[in-house]
């Protein structure tokens, strides 16, 4: 399963729900991207999703 390093996103199971109220299984995955990053002055690859990419919480290099 794919898993961010950062906020520890993955992934998330449910039901498709039908007008008819059937219920079939689902799964949403979270969007990583596999990118390298500034980890305290080494520079390393990380699974990270885009919504931590986007809010600033990790330093590309």
């Amino acid at each position: 399963m794919a898993k961010c390093e950062i906020c520890s996103k993955s992934t998330v199971f449910g039901h498709n729900v039908s007008h008819s109220i059937r219920r079939t299984n689902r799964s949403w995955k979270p969007n990583i991207r596999k990118i390298k990053i500034n980890d305290n002055g080494t520079i390393r690859k990380a699974k990270v999703c885009t919504s931590c990419l986007r809010s600033n919480k990790v330093e590309r290099a």
